[in-house]
């Protein structure tokens, strides 16, 4: 089997762990303590914010029509980071992988850190950086980590997330291998 077969065979599997999310799509959902996945209007709603008691957030459609929110829009209410992606089957979000896991976690460290990850829908680029973060931080495997979200939150992740988390996958899978401190 060629490698961008079984890795089309593994994404479906991931897809059939989705599919069995009988969820429905809410505003914005508690995944673990203290971080929730949310869309856009709840990002832009100071007042929810405020109520959640949501200290970070993460806006994984930084710059995107419809996705206003940058430090001075929260002022000094919450911390944010944003990372401009794009919701498609070519956009790289790899690469922001790691930094987005470091803010949620260190967020969670702090005193009182609650965060709220959102894109446009918290359905994609959210649930990826968020999944990633359960990789990476908490040293789950993938399907577990979409098993977790998914009796929290209805998300579906791209084809093309869901291949960038599995090369994530195996790269954790080989430095562990061979280096039991990671």
């Amino acid at each position: 089997m060629s490698e961008s077969n079984r890795d089309l065979v593994l994404v479906k599997e991931l897809e059939l762990i989705l599919d069995a999310c009988t969820l429905e799509l809410t505003p914005v959902d508690e995944v673990w303590p203290d971080l929730y996945i949310g869309n856009v209007a709840v990002a832009q709603n100071r007042k929810k914010l405020h109520q959640l008691g949501i200290t970070h957030v993460l806006n994984a459609a930084h710059s995107k029509q419809g996705s206003i929110g940058d430090q001075s829009f929260y002022g000094n209410t919450c911390v944010y980071f944003g990372i401009p992606a794009e919701d498609s089957e070519h956009f790289d979000l790899s690469r922001y992988l790691k930094s987005a896991a470091d803010f949620i976690h260190k967020a969670l460290k702090s005193k009182d850190g609650k965060v709220l990850v959102h894109c446009i829908m918290g359905i994609s680029r959210s649930a990826t950086l968020v999944l990633a973060y359960f990789m990476l931080r908490r040293r789950l495997p993938l399907s577990d980590a979409l098993r977790h979200v998914v009796q929290k939150r209805a998300v579906y992740p791209n084809r093309n997330f869901l291949s960038l988390l599995l090369k994530l996958e195996e790269q954790l899978t080989f430095k562990r291998r061979f280096c039991r401190l990671l």
